[in-house]
């Protein structure tokens, strides 16, 4: 392989070598299925409640373990069916490592719950011991919680109950996905081209190639509306069972908890963002001026405006990222290079493949694996810095203790989006002329659409849809007329046609580890600008800055996280509005380039 020639398939035989068929794998499969047995042993044997020394750090350990090598196989179970949907043999150990995972978790429910059973004065002088002070906010968080849950037998009987139930739903949803193509005719004969596919042809320059492409898409989610309503209204109906019987009325308890996030500082995030609507629907009406039509349907939204967009090679996007990673600090550019040298990047355009883009990390070989369809544009060159700032975050951290490396999904969401943005301001200042500059830019907004927008649609479809659900299962008639009202009301009814199966079409939804997958990416995009000011403001000195901070991100609250870091308090209007403020700088400047 010649320098900088950067292969665009990944490596998956550093980890178990012959992929769903490994030996090794399976033998790991075993190992980790013993690490559990161990650790729900040593939780069996401890008497919390009498215990005045410290048993804990051995269960703590034995929890350590068994957490890393469970992760690790969940990572390699995750990139096998990413790269082939229709690897039977890779469907069949995710429901082995489900099943684990569920063991796993009754055992770090019993865990918790033995840690409620602790006096609180026995408490406080166990956390402060040495071996244990660096794990303060992660014991305190795990105890407070599990006093808000079911007894053990319950947890335990909820976390048996979702492999096959709530669990089993979600592969339900991946199977039928896995099924589905998208028929499209091309240079005279048809082909059938895999959902990832399909959406790169919406950011076609040929509005009548987008048009087939969404009819053919609407119409091939519409054929499996009936199975994907019902896979929803199972799913949610389970997660709503375990909040009512927990006596949890807030349908985003769960969400918030998990994000370390108050309830106040989600509010005034949507209420800034819902105040400031006004200029991305003006550049909404002017992209549609300049694509010579009355308004946009939905297939329009990722239409280039102009064909000066520049064509990134995989080589170009990569070498790209690496020498821009780099005027921000050497640490992040080296990491990028290993990373492409490394093959950690799965980016090549073929059938089979999972829709979407992923990173997943493989703790005990301190490396990543970054899933992507790659072709050839701007917008696939963000998406793989994006992913490349998730890759960092996990870096970062590697000598963080295990226990304080599970950061929630806004803040993991915050890395990725700098990255983006560092790729992004560097592309715009190196545009050849105002055609390129102008591609840039609209690609830069468009990001900041689909953030305060199309987010804000999932945000108001899921949350309204969860109320309902309360009431009884909802129809399909019913989820498509919900969805398309929460995305009239998020972008301003300033569409024509709007893309009323998204809820079926979007895995976000159906993702039963992570509630409410939706918020995070517009709190990670707007936390991200407000470190990206710091970083514009100091240079390549901000470099250490920024992982001192990435390092806190599983070990507080994002309140916490803001003002120790940035000075910021999340709670008020102003932080927020600093960084729409810069999202509706760049609409002003396109506005003015276009008139």
């Amino acid at each position: 392989m010649t320098p900088n020639t950067y292969s665009m398939t990944w490596n998956l035989d550093d980890f178990f070598p012959g992929g769903s068929s490994s030996k090794e794998f399976h033998a790991h499969l075993k190992k980790v299925e013993e690490d559990i047995h161990s650790f729900e042993k040593s939780i069996k044997d401890w008497d919390a409640a009498s215990s005045k020394d410290t048993g804990l750090a051995a269960i703590l350990k034995k929890f350590q373990k068994a957490d890393l090598g469970l992760e690790q196989a969940e990572s390699f179970v995750s990139c096998l069916q990413a790269q082939n949907m229709g690897d039977v043999k890779a469907n069949e150990l995710r429901g082995i490592v489900t099943s684990l995972a569920s063991k796993f978790n009754t055992a770090v429910t019993h865990l918790d719950k033995a840690l409620v059973q602790i006096d609180d004065s026995v408490w406080q002088r166990l956390i402060e011991q040495d071996h244990l002070k660096e794990l303060h906010f992660v014991l305190n968080e795990r105890r407070r919680q599990a006093a808000e849950k079911l007894s053990k037998e319950e947890e335990a009987l909820i976390n048996d109950l979702a492999v096959d139930g709530f669990h089993g739903w979600e592969e339900m949803y991946d199977a039928i996905v896995s099924q589905l193509n998208i028929p499209f005719k091309e240079n005279g004969k048809e082909v059938h081209l895999s959902v990832g596919q399909a959406q790169n042809k919406l950011s076609s320059h040929d509005r009548q190639v987008r048009k087939r492409v969404f009819d053919e898409w609407e119409k091939a989610w519409g054929e499996k509306a009936e199975l994907l309503a019902a896979t929803l209204n199972h799913l949610s109906g389970f997660r709503l069972a375990v909040y009512k019987k927990r006596e949890w009325n807030d349908v985003l308890k769960e969400a918030l908890e998990y994000n370390r996030m108050s309830k106040e500082t989600l509010d005034i995030m949507w209420k800034v963002i819902s105040d400031n609507k006004k200029p991305f629907v003006e550049f909404l009406e002017r992209k549609a001026s300049l694509l010579g039509v009355d308004k946009l349907n939905w297939y329009d939204l990722d239409a280039p405006v102009t064909e000066s967009a520049k064509a990134y090679s995989y080589q170009e996007g990569a070498s790209f990222i690496i020498r821009h990673f780099g005027e921000f600090g050497s640490e992040l550019a080296r990491f990028a290079e290993k990373a492409f040298e490394g093959r950690w990047i799965e980016a090549e355009d073929r059938p089979g493949k999972r829709p979407g883009g992923f990173c997943t990390s493989f703790p005990l070989s301190g490396q990543s694996r970054i899933f992507m369809t790659y072709s050839d544009t701007y917008d696939n060159v963000s998406t793989l810095a994006h992913e490349l700032g998730h890759a960092f975050h996990t870096y970062a951290m590697k000598d963080v203790h295990p226990l304080n490396c599970h950061y929630a999904m806004n803040v993991a969401e915050t890395a990725s989006t700098f990255a983006e943005t560092l790729v992004a301001d560097a592309a715009l200042e190196l545009a050849k002329d105002d055609g390129e500059k102008l591609a840039l830019l609209e690609s830069k907004i468009q990001n900041s659409i689909a953030l305060l927008m199309n987010i804000h649609a999932r945000f108001l479809f899921e949350t309204r849809f969860y109320e309902e659900r309360k009431k009884g299962m909802v129809s399909t008639a019913r989820l498509n007329e919900m969805m398309e009202a929460a995305q009239k009301e998020a972008y301003a009814d300033s569409l024509g046609l709007y893309h009323p199966h998204f809820w079926g079409s979007k895995l976000h939804f159906y993702i039963t580890d992570v509630p409410f997958y939706n918020f995070p990416y517009t709190f990670g995009y707007l936390f991200s600008l407000g470190i990206y000011a710091h970083a514009k403001k100091e240079g390549k000195e901000y470099e250490q800055k920024y992982i001192s901070l990435l390092k806190d991100t599983g070990r507080m609250t994002v309140e916490e996280l803001a003002k120790k870091h940035l000075g910021a308090d999340l709670t008020k209007e102003e932080f927020w509005q600093a960084g729409v403020d810069l999202c509706i700088k760049d609409v002003e400047e396109f506005l003015s380039m276009t008139k």
